[in-house]
């Protein structure tokens, strides 16, 4: 017994050493960017602050950067996109998993198979309908086009076939209707999924530039990232400025991923696991 938990043990080491190493990988230019941004105004970065530091960049980069109405629009098309896709993805991920129709393993490969698309070769179809619908330049331009996702759908597909088809039995001998099963039930004790779901889309839509780029003119239409390409290009030198820009950016999402960690890791670790 002496040796296999020796064994183990040298194996969990091992894991560890490559998970730290993994994480200082990753952290590392985060680290240097942060460092970077620190550095006084009119002084050479350095990664000691022997120069000494200071928050003045930060206050600059908002300023200059105006990104109080980027970060309201980029919230609004997140919170939308995201609230869109759940609804979509719960409603077509529960009727693939319990429904019995004719054509749904079809349907499911068929789902599967947009993952496989690119957003890009579909730009110019997507571009003709919103132009069609006089929907350019309008918000409605940056959320319709993601409202529905293959990867949300085949997620919460995964996910609901993990719970007890016996719950929603009893639920329905008791008179409740598809609809109260899903919402009552079902949605509940989804919360991972949903929390995982919800993690994916909104980082995804806050760190779009293509579709801002594409479909909207208008400053006033301004995504955070839209924002910082143009503050780029206004500073390209003042690397300070800079990653303190990136820094204020990233802030948002970094606190809601750190909120939402555990329900993500548990909805990725159970997706696909049948009872």
């Amino acid at each position: 017994m002496s040796k296999p938990l020796g064994n183990l043990k040298y194996s969990s080491f091992w894991s560890l050493a490559v998970l730290l190493l993994g994480g200082l990988i990753v952290l590392l230019p985060l680290f240097v960017v942060f460092l970077t941004s620190l550095a006084p105004p009119g002084t050479t970065p350095n990664l000691l602050l022997q120069n000494g530091w200071s928050l003045a960049n930060y206050h600059e980069a908002w300023r200059r950067g105006k990104f109080l109405l980027a970060f309201a629009n980029s919230s609004l098309v997140a919170l939308a996109v995201t609230g869109f896709q759940i609804v979509t993805s719960a409603l077509a991920g529960y009727a693939l998993a319990r429904l019995k129709f004719r054509g749904r393993q079809a349907l499911l490969l068929i789902v599967l198979a947009t993952l496989v698309i690119p957003f890009q070769l579909l730009v110019i179809p997507i571009f003709l309908v919103l132009k069609w619908g006089h929907l350019i330049n309008t918000y409605w331009a940056l959320i319709l086009p993601t409202a529905a996702n293959g990867f949300g759908i085949f997620l919460l597909r995964q996910y609901f076939l993990t719970i007890p088809v016996e719950l929603e039995e009893a639920a329905a001998i008791d008179g409740a209707n598809r609809v109260q099963i899903l919402w009552q039930i079902v949605l509940p004790l989804a919360r991972p999924a949903l929390v995982t779901l919800f993690l994916f889309t909104f980082i995804g839509e806050w760190n779009d530039l293509f579709k801002p780029l594409v479909f909207t003119t208008k400053p006033e239409l301004r995504t955070v990232q839209l924002a910082l390409a143009e503050f780029q290009e206004q500073f390209t030198n003042n690397w300070p400025l800079l990653m303190a820009a990136v820094t204020i950016t990233t802030v948002p999402i970094l606190f809601l991923f750190l909120l939402g960690q555990r329900q993500l890791i548990q909805g990725i670790a159970t997706t696909g696991i049948k009872n």
